[in-house]
């Protein structure tokens, strides 16, 4: 998750009942992995959809409690599609083996790729939290359903927080499973080169154009008002924007500088992440001629106003 500003109403009530299946609508089940930790909250969130014929999605990390938890909530029921959000470590690792065990099909945007080319020398911090292993049986394009008789499901394409982030519409139910692009309980962290800002607000201004009631996320409870919260989410990172720009201007120079003022009253332990939220901004400020920089935009670049 990315450090929070005060102008977003956040849900932290989650009961994550590792290891259990918990109905969260008449066609859905959640099961939460027994992952916590300050990017992932309580966990990651699995869901079952279906009564006969199931699809999952988002199947998690490697974890063989709750691949068999997943299994045991399935029942013996045919699964007939894996779909995966994105190929963070934390949501598509275990599709791998959920197939081996059910056959199914696995659907996704595609392999794992960065949103932009790395710079010369740079290197990516975040390929550790990377399944670049990852390889779909099927892609999906943006708009694309997968309809199976009892449900159908939209491929809602998301980029921001990673290149290859997908949404997925439970169609007729008014459900959004919306991943780690929208959660209730925190902003997604958009951290370069795998993320970039502007896909980010992109994808924030598609949501709002459509009709979903209620977003399922991958981690944390649900987003009951999604429009509102959108909106607040979109205002929030313009709020965001303007703060480095405020720093720079006040004659801050480096990310470094910006972080300890921006977040000074956050835990030190996320003023790496925070490094990074800030670098997707700065490189849409230069993209966007606001802000300049000696070379590409880079964590320990030299940042002036324009």
């Amino acid at each position: 998750r990315e450090p929070q500003m005060p102008d977003i109403e956040f849900d932290r009530r989650f009961e994550p009942a590792h290891g259990e299946a918990v109905p969260v609508s008449d066609m859905v089940l959640r099961l939460t992995v027994n992952n916590p930790g300050p990017f992932t909250f309580h966990g990651t969130n699995s869901y079952i959809v279906g009564r006969d014929t199931l699809a999952v999605i988002d199947p998690g990390p490697e974890d063989e409690a709750h691949l068999q938890a997943l299994l045991t909530a399935i029942g013996g029921r045919p699964v007939s599609h894996i779909f995966v959000s994105h190929t963070h470590a934390d949501h598509s690792p275990l599709a791998a083996k959920l197939k081996q065990e059910t056959g199914a099909t696995v659907v996704a945007e595609g392999p794992h790729r960065a949103a932009r080319p790395l710079h010369i020398g740079e290197i990516n911090p975040l390929d550790a939290s990377s399944d670049t292993v990852f390889s779909p049986d099927r892609t999906l394009s943006d708009g694309e359903v997968v309809d199976a008789g009892e449900w159908a499901i939209e491929a809602v394409a998301t980029p921001g927080h990673a290149a290859n982030h997908m949404a997925f519409s439970l169609k007729g139910t008014g459900i959004l499973f919306s991943a780690d692009h929208v959660m209730a309980w925190a902003t997604s962290i958009v951290a370069p080169p795998d993320g970039a800002m502007a896909d980010y607000m992109a994808s924030l201004e598609k949501l709002i154009a459509r009709d979903e009631t209620l977003y399922l996320p991958g981690h944390g409870g649900p987003v009951t008002k999604p429009a509102k919260f959108v909106r607040a989410l979109k205002t929030h990172r313009k709020l965001r924007a303007a703060a480095i720009l405020d720093r720079i201007r006040k004659g801050d120079r480096t990310i470094a500088e910006m972080v300890r003022e921006i977040y000074r009253d956050t835990d030190p332990r996320l003023h790496g992440a925070a490094g990074l939220s800030v670098l997707a901004h700065l490189e849409d400020l230069v993209a966007r001629g606001v802000v300049v920089t000696e070379g590409p935009p880079a964590i320990n670049g030299v940042f002036s106003p324009s």
